[in-house]
């Protein structure tokens, strides 16, 4: 079963903290030194926050799957879309590693589809506490795709 995972990227993680923990009726499932986890079941909804170091904000968006049957399903249906993916296998992330695949959408948000295998004791993998640089979390550079339904054509692509 699929569940919708928000990322957000935080200048005070304390304060940050209580107006979730308040807002979700919940506290953190995960909760580090620059990282904060709730998993939630109603809505269902992996929502995590970050203090690592870039501009607060939306740092991305994904589906967390429970297999990797799920993980290749959504795969899938990326790729018979046309869009481009990157892919990583038993990569460190978020205090866990997982497979996943990650895109952008037109707009230049981040999409994470992953399968987590195992929680691990630091944010990325490594003892270094440096800040990412790009990103609150582990997402790669990956270029934006423009998808054309099928059945379209442009006067002057080629394809008429």
């Amino acid at each position: 079963m699929k569940r919708f995972h928000v990322h957000i990227a935080v200048a005070n993680l304390d304060e940050s903290i209580r107006f979730y923990s308040a807002l979700f009726n919940a506290q953190p499932t995960v909760q580090k030194d620059d990282y904060a986890k709730w998993m939630l079941d109603d809505p269902r909804i992996n929502f995590a926050i970050s203090s690592r170091g870039v501009e607060p904000g939306l740092d991305h968006l994904g589906f967390q799957v429970d297999s990797d049957e799920e993980l290749t399903q959504l795969q899938g249906q990326l790729q018979a879309a046309g869009i481009s993916l990157l892919t990583q296998t038993g990569t460190a992330c978020c205090y866990a590693e997982s497979n996943k695949h990650w895109t952008t959408d037109p707009s230049g948000i981040a999409w994470e589809s992953y399968h987590t295998l195992a929680s691990i004791p630091t944010f990325n993998g490594s003892e270094s506490t440096a800040t990412v640089a790009d990103s609150a979390c582990c997402a790669p550079p990956v270029a934006t795709v423009k998808i054309t339904p099928k059945n379209t054509c442009t006067p002057g692509s080629g394809c008429c």
